[in-house]
């Protein structure tokens, strides 16, 4: 069975939210698992590769804008992109696309943002009708 992770965060920003998945993809690398990261945009896409590479001077997290090379076992994309693997889909985006439904793992980052809540009831809402186990995580 499929399943999907909130992480509710007490924060509202943005920041808060990027850093927690940048520790939240150092634990998923270390189950084994691959990575998509969909971003609502071109310059959010860019602005998480340059957050991937700085949030921590002893981290080392190898990740990579979808289609570029080397391969990486995380990817980051926007808009129709999608990676090769159906693993571990973390919806940065405010819509969870309908193809987010073929990954194995649906992760999403709550913070205390209204527009943010909203979207993340919503997304909530259809994990729940489509039948999939769902997690709640309280980190507040």
């Amino acid at each position: 069975m499929n399943r999907a992770d909130y992480y509710i965060l007490a924060d509202a920003d943005a920041d808060s939210r990027e850093l927690f998945l940048c520790r939240l993809c150092e634990k998923i690398l270390g189950l084994g698992l691959r990575i998509y990261i969909h971003t609502g945009s071109d310059s959010d896409a860019a602005q998480l590769d340059q957050r991937l590479w700085s949030f921590r001077a002893d981290a080392f997290v190898p990740h990579v804008i979808l289609g570029q090379t080397p391969a990486a076992p995380i990817e980051i994309g926007h808009g129709e992109q999608r990676p090769d693997h159906r693993e571990v889909f973390v919806n940065l985006a405010l819509s969870l696309p309908e193809d987010a439904f073929e990954f194995q793992r649906i992760v999403e980052i709550v913070v205390q943002d209204a527009e943010i809540l909203e979207a993340t009831r919503q997304n909530y809402q259809r994990c729940r009708e489509r039948g999939l186990e769902l997690h709640r995580n309280d980190m507040r």
